[in-house]
């Protein structure tokens, strides 16, 4: 039952997808190979059944893996075994990614000196390096306004010595590389370490770790570039032709992921037996559902995986290149820009990421930030900047031009947010991109960007420095809609803190008033009755001043 409840959701979602598929590959520009249509319905059920496989496995197995390890890091007690296994399980989890995987091939498709296996492992490693260093800050209570600032300093700093087939490609990791086996992984270890090893003991320490790790794999790249430049004598080869599912059949695509999907996946399970036969314990009967539920994320991530391969990828590919048709007017390329962000908002509202940001910013603001309203600003907010990709592929305009001012305005904003904003902000920046987004609007933008090549000719930007970006695009749209959101609810918080104040003030000034007004009734009543007195006084002794002094006091 819990199966068909989770492919349900992803078939759901996959709707919007499927409708842009339809309305383009049927009704705008229908494919001239009828065969085509096979492998595009082969390739969306693969991604749908694979994708509900992998999830409904994964709840079973590698997340209850993750918050084992995550509350059982904290029995090792020293600081330094944590940060050691921090790393390890930030590299595994991140290896057994399948965007990542999905976009390792289409990196290694487009650039054959750029190792598959490699690519996947150097990510990894920027993921765990960087997540040992968030439970180190945890731990140390760093300022993380601060630790933002000084590692996206360095990141455009360094940017400038990179080759720039490297740098679009390096932020599309990094949001590829946080998606639904790693996020709740990682945040399972950083909740273990923030709720007992942290200054304030508060699961709050944990906003901002995702954040911080998707730092890692940008700056991983950026040196495996800058090695892979300096080895290939400062020049490097040209982009090849991007062209996925060209000529394999779907059991040759499947038996070559065989092997690959399980040296992705396997190695955390691996690593975790020792925790349990030392630390954790887990009964036999569980331990065995966990075993089970790995054998499902394998067999799900092998069919989605390789449905991408056959039918997916070509799908996105063939629609970036329709708009970009010699044979068609000029001004039917700028559609791209609203397919683009049709694609985009339809994803975000799609993404269980983006749901879940949505409730807990919604529970974090006591309900004066709905998550309606979260979730829209958010899509919104990346349908521009899926239109924005489109805008830097037709026109071959350089992707610092945009990502620096972005960046530039998320880390003025960090002055006017607070922590936990700043945290959550960062956060939803690395978990927005998810497996639809590399499975399908990267290949998209690749075809677009190899139409374009095809149409510029010689003075064409290489397909890795055009076609890549989206993701990019996508990651740092939430770190500013996120941040705006959050001084949105400081200036309501003291707003309704204001409010109260001189609600408190008016109250007691109404009580003061009534009491004085209260003391005052009573001075009157008391010297009416004094005046009485003096009156029946003068009436019974004559006016004797001596008198009337002595009746008053007495």
């Amino acid at each position: 039952m819990r199966f068909f409840n989770t492919l349900k959701e992803v078939f759901i979602s996959s709707l919007p997808l499927a409708a842009v598929i339809i309305v383009v590959c049927v009704f705008v520009a229908p494919m001239e190979n009828a065969f085509d249509y096979v492998k595009l319905i082969v390739g969306y059920t693969s991604v749908v059944l694979g994708q509900s496989l992998f999830l409904d496995g994964l709840s079973i197995s590698i997340l209850p893996i993750g918050k084992l390890v995550g509350s059982s890091l904290v029995k090792l007690k020293k600081a330094i075994f944590i940060i050691f296994f921090g790393f390890l399980f930030g590299l595994l989890a991140t290896v057994a990614e399948p965007a990542l995987a999905v976009l390792a091939r289409q990196t290694h498709m487009i650039m054959n000196i750029i190792d598959e296996t490699l690519f996947i492992w150097i990510m990894g490693s920027g993921i765990g390096v960087l997540v040992g260093f968030s439970l180190y800050r945890i731990m140390k209570d760093l300022n993380i306004k601060i630790v933002f600032a000084i590692l996206y300093i360095a990141i455009f700093v360094i940017v400038f010595f990179v080759p720039e087939e490297f740098v679009a490609l390096a932020f599309d990791g990094s949001g590829a590389t946080t998606g639904d086996i790693s996020v709740p992984f990682i945040l399972a270890l950083g909740l273990g370490v923030s709720g007992t090893m942290s200054k304030h003991k508060a699961n709050e320490d944990t906003f901002g770790i995702i954040g911080l790790a998707s730092v890692g794999p940008i700056l991983a790249l950026f040196f495996y570039g800058i090695i892979l430049n300096a080895v290939n004598g400062g020049v490097l080869p040209a982009a090849g032709v991007y062209d996925p599912g060209a000529a394999e059949s779907l059991g040759a695509i499947i038996q070559s992921n065989v092997s690959g999907v399980a040296l992705a996946l396997f190695p955390i399970v691996i690593v975790y037996l020792p925790f349990q036969f030392f630390l954790i314990k887990l009964p036999k009967k569980e331990l065995i559902q966990i075993l089970l539920g790995s054998v499902s994320t394998y067999v799900g991530l092998l069919i989605f995986l390789s449905g991408i391969d056959f039918g997916f990828a070509f799908a996105g590919k063939y629609i970036g290149e329709v708009f970009l048709d010699a044979s068609r007017p000029g001004w039917f390329k700028w559609l791209l820009l609203l397919v683009g962000f049709v694609l985009g908002v339809a994803i975000t509202l799609s993404e269980p990421a983006v749901t879940v940001l949505g409730e807990q910013l919604e529970e974090i603001t006591n309900g004066h930030i709905k998550k309606i309203a979260i979730r829209s600003t958010l899509a919104i907010g990346i349908g521009f900047a899926a239109l924005f990709s489109m805008v830097k592929i037709l026109t071959q305009i350089n992707i610092l031009w945009f990502l620096i001012p972005l960046y530039a305005i998320a880390l003025i904003m960090m002055k006017f947010t607070s922590n936990l904003f700043v945290g959550l902000a960062f956060d939803s920046g690395g978990v927005t991109g998810g497996a639809l987004t590399s499975a399908f609007l990267t290949p998209l933008t690749l075809g677009a960007a190899q139409a374009v090549a095809d149409l510029e000719g010689a003075g064409a930007q290489s397909i890795l420095t055009n076609g890549f970006g989206i993701i990019a695009f996508i990651s740092v749209t939430p770190l500013i809609a996120v941040q705006a959101l959050g001084i949105i609810y400081d200036i309501r918080l003291r707003k309704t803190q204001k409010f109260m104040e001189e609600n408190e003030l008016a109250e007691i000034q109404e009580l003061e008033s009534l009491v004085l007004q209260a003391t005052s009734t009573d001075a009157v009543v008391s010297a009416e009755r004094t005046g009485r007195r003096r009156k029946k006084r003068k009436f019974k002794h004559g006016d004797s001043p001596t008198e009337d002094r002595r009746s008053d006091a007495r």
